[in-house]
């Protein structure tokens, strides 16, 4: 039985990799190439303090995609400073201090999704003037529990895994300025 489960996790863990791990050739098409060249709007906010924290939130997560625990200690912290702004935020920001107070990058990473969740629901929340916000997700993150994201870019560039499965993901809600 033992052997049964062991083949079936592996077998499990091989095809989601495999997905994930599709070339670049293979997932780009005509429109996404021309999308490429438009320059992204940047991402603003109407709420300033919540203007700063979505903009300290991208510089975690992009720190993370580098896989740099250090640099996430300290984008972490400074998220944190900024989530406190943010009336109703305060347990938000205890989850970017734990991150803040790790020096493990895998736990930082796990925390990262807890603190993804709430920063997500903040940012549905409220009004975007400018640009797009990409709410997006892996299946492989967390142990196969998978994990979902913020970017201010549709490209998946995944803070869970780093270079390791870099574009691994997609994408699952755009948020946008609401008419």
């Amino acid at each position: 039985m033992y052997k049964l489960k062991l083949s079936i996790s592996i077998l499990t863990m091989a095809v989601l990799f495999a997905a994930c791990n599709q070339s670049q050739e293979n997932q780009k098409s005509p429109e996404s190439d021309s999308l490429a060249m438009v320059p992204a709007v940047p991402v603003e906010l109407q709420d300033t303090s919540v203007n700063q924290a979505y903009k300290c939130y991208e510089e975690l997560k992009d720190v993370l995609v580098t896989s740099n625990a250090s640099e996430a200690r300290v984008a972490a912290a400074e998220l944190s400073a900024a989530l406190r702004m943010v009336k109703g935020s305060e347990n938000t920001a205890v989850l970017a201090d734990k991150i803040a107070n790790s020096t493990d990058l895998s736990d930082q990473r796990s925390n990262f999704t807890a603190l993804s969740n709430e920063v997500i629901t903040l940012f549905k929340k409220s009004e975007i003037s400018s640009g797009s916000i990409y709410v997006q997700y892996c299946p492989m993150a967390n142990e196969g529990e998978g994990g979902f994201w913020l970017s201010s870019q549709k490209e998946i560039m995944n803070p869970y895994y780093g270079d390791e499965m870099l574009n691994c993901g997609e994408v699952k809600e755009i948020l946008t300025k609401k008419l």
